[in-house]
C-alpha cells in the first residue's frame, strides 16, 4: 500500500516527458503508427493521439498560459500530423520529438499573433466584427470588388469566408461541414477578412 502512495500522477512538464512507463513503447512502434497515419489509417491517428496528446497540451499550455488555447492546438497539431506523416523523417529524431516540435511551433506562433493584435491596437475581434450581419451584406454589395479580393485568399481562407458568411453558417457549423477544429476555421476567417478587407479599402480609393 504504501507503494501505492508514492505513485502520484504527474504535475510538471518533465514529468509527463521523461516518467518511465511500466511498458515503454518502442520507437519502432511509434514509427509504425506514423506510417500508418501517412498510408491514411484514421485508426493509427487516434492510438498516436492517446500516446501523446498530454504532453503536447501541457507543453502548449506552459507556453500559452491558456487552456482554451492549448486545448484548440493540441487538435490542430494531431491535425497537422495527419496532414505531414509522410514527411516524417525517423533520421531527424524521434516521433514525439517531432511531434512536440510542432506543438512548440503552433503555441509560439500563436503567442506572436496575438502580440502583433495587441500592438496594431485593434482590441475588437475581427471574426465578431464579421458576423454582424451588416458587414457581411456590405461584402456582398461590393460585388466585382469583392470577387477580386477573394482571388487574393489562400483555398483554405476562402473556404472558410464562403462556408460560414455566404452559406449562412456559423462558425461551429462550418467547422463541422468542412471536418477542420474550430480555432482553425476563426484563424482561416481571421486573416482572411483582414485581406479582404485592405484589397476593398485598396480598390475603394482608386480613382
Amino acid at each position: 500500500m504504501g507503494k501505492e502512495l508514492t505513485q502520484r500522477s504527474p504535475t510538471t512538464l518533465g514529468d509527463v516527458l521523461y516518467a518511465k512507463s511500466k511498458a515503454p513503447v518502442a520507437e519502432q512502434d511509434w514509427a509504425m503508427l506514423v506510417q500508418s497515419i501517412a498510408a491514411g489509417d484514421q485508426y493509427a491517428l487516434h492510438a498516436l493521439y492517446e500516446r501523446a496528446h498530454r504532453p503536447v497540451f501541457t507543453l502548449i499550455m506552459r507556453i500559452t498560459a491558456n487552456r482554451e488555447t492549448a486545448a484548440e492546438l493540441t487538435i490542430d497539431v494531431f491535425h497537422d500530423g495527419w496532414r505531414r506523416a509522410s514527411r516524417y523523417n525517423a533520421a531527424n529524431g524521434t516521433v514525439l520529438g517531432w511531434i512536440m516540435n510542432q506543438a512548440r511551433s503552433r503555441a509560439i506562433d500563436r503567442l506572436r499573433f496575438e502580440s502583433r493584435k495587441k500592438r496594431s491596437g485593434d482590441a475588437e475581434s475581427l471574426a465578431e466584427v464579421a458576423a454582424d450581419p451588416c458587414d457581411v451584406l456590405e461584402l456582398r454589395e461590393q460585388g466585382e470588388a469583392l470577387r477580386a479580393a477573394l482571388a487574393a485568399l489562400t483555398p483554405d481562407e476562402r473556404e472558410a469566408i464562403e462556408t460560414t458568411f455566404f452559406a449562412g453558417l456559423t462558425h461551429a457549423e462550418a467547422a463541422a461541414r468542412l471536418n477542420q477544429p474550430l480555432g482553425t476555421i476563426k484563424t482561416r476567417i481571421r486573416s482572411g477578412l483582414h485581406k479582404l478587407r485592405q484589397a476593398l479599402t485598396a480598390d475603394a480609393g482608386k480613382p
